[in-house]
């Protein structure tokens, strides 16, 4: 799927991935950024506010006559905008629905009527839920995703999916591991350094130790990996998965970020979570991708795990 030259339309823009991306696209592509600032900070982008080559459009994709308006004219959609709070949907069960579901609804819709024909989708490992098979492929199945954000997610696949064959569109699927680094605004290492920030000798951790095992992956590399992977598909509709090639323990993730902000004998307090581990209920409680598809067309990651934590910590502080 070709990108250079291309006038794009990148919901999410103002977010963390979104923005990284977005300094990315600019250097040969117009971007039509689009975001409700629900979680994006104008702050992000505000170093492009003087490049002719991006305008930011405050705006929510829930807002069909205002989405169909300014994606008027864009031919390449990069879909990120999204409620990214996998914990979330225990309590509201509605809002993954809503944002993640019926924002990409009104996504394919507002492409089908002006004829925009391809989409980059961002995904998530946790449509996979919890798998026997780790490093986890693109081929696994069936999925069964343990949390209703996972649940969204595979729905907004699938329905990009049935878009692209009924309406002859194209898309490629990016199903990430978790995403750290400079403008992160959540997760664990930002929480992490946040909390020890506010007391250097006490750090509160979710579930119980070693805590969950997964992958973790620099947002340089994630942006590197979209579009190498988004130039080399030639097909309808493509999945690729992204991130590090190992995994890495809460446990493990709290004393790397302990040693980068130079802090020796922190007390670690354990919540207990939602036991066997896991911080909360849909919490997968070990991921690795299977990133062998991305690799046998000539890329690989930078970063480990550790290099990935240990970079954002110095990010952040």
């Amino acid at each position: 799927m070709k990108i250079k030259g291309r006038k794009i339309l990148l919901t999410g823009a103002a977010g963390f991935i979104g923005s990284h991306l977005a300094d990315a696209l600019v250097e040969d592509n117009y971007v039509k950024g689009y975001d409700n600032l629900s979680s994006g900070k104008i702050e992000m982008v505000e170093h492009l506010e003087d490049n002719d080559s991006f305008d930011l459009i405050i705006a929510d994709v829930l807002d069909t006559d205002r989405l169909k308006k300014e994606m008027e004219g864009c031919d390449m959609v990069f879909h990120l905008a999204a409620n990214p709070d996998v914990r979330l949907g225990a309590s509201d069960t509605y809002v993954h629905l809503e944002q993640n579901v019926l924002a990409t609804y009104n996504i394919l819709e507002a492409m089908r009527e002006l004829g925009t024909k391809d989409i980059v989708f961002t995904s998530t490992s946790t449509v996979y839920g919890e798998t026997d098979v780790i490093p986890t492929p693109e081929s696994f199945g069936p999925l069964e995703p343990i949390s209703l954000y996972g649940a969204s997610k595979l729905s907004c696949e699938a329905l990009i999916s049935a878009y692209c064959h009924t309406f002859n569109m194209k898309s490629v699927h990016f199903r990430f591991a978790n995403v750290v680094g400079p403008r992160s605004t959540h997760g664990v290492t930002y929480d992490f350094v946040k909390k020890l920030e506010d007391d250097p000798h006490k750090l509160e951790i979710l579930g119980s130790p070693p805590g969950t095992i997964k992958s973790y992956f620099h947002i340089s590399d994630c942006i590197d990996g979209m579009l190498y992977a988004t130039e080399k598909s030639d097909k309808k509709v493509d999945y690729y998965n992204l991130g590090s090639e190992d995994s890495i323990s809460v446990k493990e993730i709290a004393d790397i970020v302990c040693r980068e902000m130079g802090l020796e004998d922190v007390q670690y307090s354990w919540t207990g979570g939602a036991g066997d581990g896991r911080g909360w209920k849909g919490d997968v409680k070990a991921m690795r991708l299977s990133i062998d598809k991305l690799n046998s067309l000539g890329w690989k990651p930078k970063y480990n795990s550790a290099e990935s934590i240990a970079q954002t910590v110095l990010s952040l502080t």
